[in-house]
């Protein structure tokens, strides 16, 4: 089985560890403050009230006072902790789910259990940021999710979407701090998928481009899980056509290369530069790449790039908080 049992033995190990060890506390820690304020990103900053807000229901009578305390700093603290503190609604669910499975197969003439239907997974792509671009099956699908586990770059706005009855679980990543490891989300998608519910998985862009679907779909599918892909707008075509900037133009660019900015464990190297990607042909979009910008710049110039080649930066494309150099 998946996630929920594993959670389960961590979050109890977690309680003696020197971050929590209290010997007048009887319940877990509750999430306090994290400098939350309403936050001016179209995005869903990783302690931010909007984050806490959407996922109330798995704090259930445990927030407390949420915005009133501190916490220690580490990220790997608080982390730790938050999933402590979801286990017993996940489990919960999971629960409901389960049963809910069992009944519809008897009443169905299954007989429920483990041959009772399995629920589907599928991996939506959100596009950049904005919810017009979203695509119609992408909608109907977000609208009709019993859970939705979404990423850091998926819009505030793309969220209001969501149906009034469906579960939401922020896993997303920042430098520095992951709310869960990619292996959580894969079990976390399993567990619920097994138990038989409808599990959207949220990702800004496209799920298959530098968003990590492939592994989650690889995971799912040699479990026997059902998962579709419903494909998003990438940053590159969206912020491409905000900006007006076609990727290819006859005489000019003949073909386009997508390339990761991320750096290794966070630094500020560029992960890849190959010398092939310095084409003067072809047209070249990093993705994550703002904050290793200067080196991949000089590598690409190393390789050969002319420092004359037309160049655009651009944060947060397609949202109203949008910001672009262009050169």
């Amino acid at each position: 089985m998946a996630l929920v049992p594993k959670l389960a033995s961590f979050s109890s190990s977690l309680y003696n560890s020197p971050h929590s060890r209290n010997p007048h506390a009887s319940n877990p820690p509750s999430i306090c403050s994290f400098n939350c304020n309403l936050s001016t990103s179209p995005f869903t900053e990783k302690h931010s009230v909007e984050r806490y807000q959407r996922d109330q229901w798995v704090y259930e009578n445990q927030l407390g006072q949420t915005l009133s305390c501190p916490l220690p700093s580490s990220s790997g603290f608080i982390r730790e902790n938050e999933i402590a503190l979801q286990l017993p609604e996940l489990k919960k669910m999971l629960q409901v789910l389960r049963e809910k499975r069992e009944s519809e197969g008897k009443c169905g003439g299954g007989g429920g259990g483990e041959g009772s239907p399995r629920g589907n997974v599928f991996l939506v792509g959100t596009g950049p940021g904005d919810p017009e671009l979203l695509t119609l099956k992408a909608v109907r699908i977000i609208k009709n999710a019993d859970l939705l586990l979404y990423d850091r770059l998926v819009s505030n706005d793309v969220l209001d979407l969501v149906g009034p009855d469906a579960k939401l679980l922020y896993v997303g990543k920042t430098a520095g701090y992951h709310s869960r490891t990619q292996e959580e989300i894969h079990e976390l998608l399993l567990s619920f998928a097994e138990a038989g519910a409808t599990v959207v998985r949220l990702k800004g862009g496209d799920p298959l481009v530098f968003g990590r679907g492939g592994e989650e779909m690889d995971f799912l599918q040699q479990q026997g899980i059902h998962v579709r892909v419903i494909p998003g707008i990438t940053a590159a075509s969206g912020i491409a056509a905000e900006l007006g900037i076609p990727l290819t133009h006859r005489g000019i660019s003949t073909s386009v290369r997508f390339l990761t900015g991320h750096s290794r464990k966070g630094g500020t190297d560029p992960l890849f530069v190959a010398e092939n990607a310095a084409d003067p042909d072809s047209t070249l979009v990093v993705y994550m790449g703002l904050s290793t910008l200067p080196a991949l710049a000089k590598k690409l110039m190393d390789h050969g790039l002319s420092p004359q080649t037309p160049a655009a930066a651009v944060e947060r494309g397609t949202t109203p908080q949008q910001r672009s150099y262009l050169q």
